[in-house]
């Protein structure tokens, strides 16, 4: 389906780096249409506004499909009828993060855990967790963390223990449930939820995690709404990798992180790999193509050069 064009269902689509990125993606993957087409919803968005928009994506035949950023779980949860199937991953997780057609089908798919994985394993080595102990905090338990959370329970070498914090229960509740749909064992996980002073909570949770910990915002602050999970005055642990899902907006986390980089020894990395392997392999899902390994380090070259 090279002559269709692409979706990308977001918050503020205009201002994300893809718009740059795609059109020379498009040329390098001989694609006919260099159009990515911006569907741009509020994060407190209706369901109405949800069925919308993956109607008008599946009843429009130029349409090839969409990548789904903020919006991964309202999707499957206000619109998962009007798909006709999922993969593994979307049904485990209850969200969508691909929306491909094939064979007059509309498909669900959740890359995340595909995608959160490669672009960890460009950070960290296959044996880092095995080799140093280091233990994970991912603050936020939506569905980038739940994918961080999916992805290092089935990697070879896992953390021992892994906090997950939200600042609801529910959404704790939720990302245990497709723990243990996934037949996941759940002792490794530390669901911890947040009080009336969420911040300065995680920052105790933080700084008690140990040397070498990974350390994550996947909460979607510093992109979707200001401010950082953590305060100015976090302490980072000893030589632990830091990690902001974000490549762009006020990135208060990420700046959080820069300042300590060099006393505590930090590794500090922002979500540009994460950007470039979600957007692959979904492209990859829409357009039918292969995406190895070779072609995303070309891809990745092109986006570069326009960041």
């Amino acid at each position: 389906m090279t002559g269709a064009r692409m979706g990308f269902v977001g918050v503020d689509t205009a201002g994300s780096s893809i718009m740059r990125v795609f059109p020379l993606w498009a040329d390098e993957l001989g694609l006919d249409s260099r159009e990515l087409t911006g569907f741009d919803l509020p994060t407190d968005a209706t369901d109405g506004a949800y069925r919308d928009v993956v109607t008008r994506i599946r009843d429009d035949a130029g349409q090839a499909g969409a990548l789904v950023t903020t919006h991964k779980m309202r999707v499957f949860e206000a619109a998962g009828d009007l798909f006709d199937d999922f993969d593994s991953f979307a049904d485990a997780c209850r969200e969508v993060s691909s929306i491909s057609k094939e064979n007059g089908r509309l498909l669900g798919h959740a890359k995340d855990p595909i995608t959160v994985g490669l672009a960890l394993e460009s950070i960290i080595a296959d044996d880092y967790f095995s080799t140093t102990g280091a233990s994970v905090v991912c603050l936020g338990s939506g569905g980038s963390g739940t994918a961080l959370s999916w992805y290092l329970a089935h990697r070879a070498d896992r953390p021992s223990k892994v906090v997950i914090t939200a600042r609801r229960q529910e959404s704790l509740d939720h990302t245990r449930e497709i723990h243990e749909r996934g037949g996941i064992d759940t002792t490794m996980f530390d669901y911890r939820l947040l009080g009336d002073d969420p911040a300065a909570e995680a920052d105790a949770i933080v700084a008690a995690a140990g040397d070498g910990a990974l350390i994550v915002n996947a909460t979607g602050m510093g992109k979707d709404r200001p401010g950082s999970p953590l305060t100015d005055d976090v302490d980072f642990p000893h030589r632990s990798v830091v990690w902001e899902f974000n490549y762009r907006g006020s990135l208060e986390f990420l700046h959080q992180a820069a300042g300590a980089e060099f006393a505590r020894q930090l590794t500090v990395v922002d979500g540009w790999e994460y950007f470039i392997h979600g957007w692959t392999q979904v492209i990859a899902e829409v357009f039918h193509i292969p995406m190895d390994a070779e072609r995303v380090r070309r891809l990745a070259a092109i986006a570069s050069a326009v960041r």
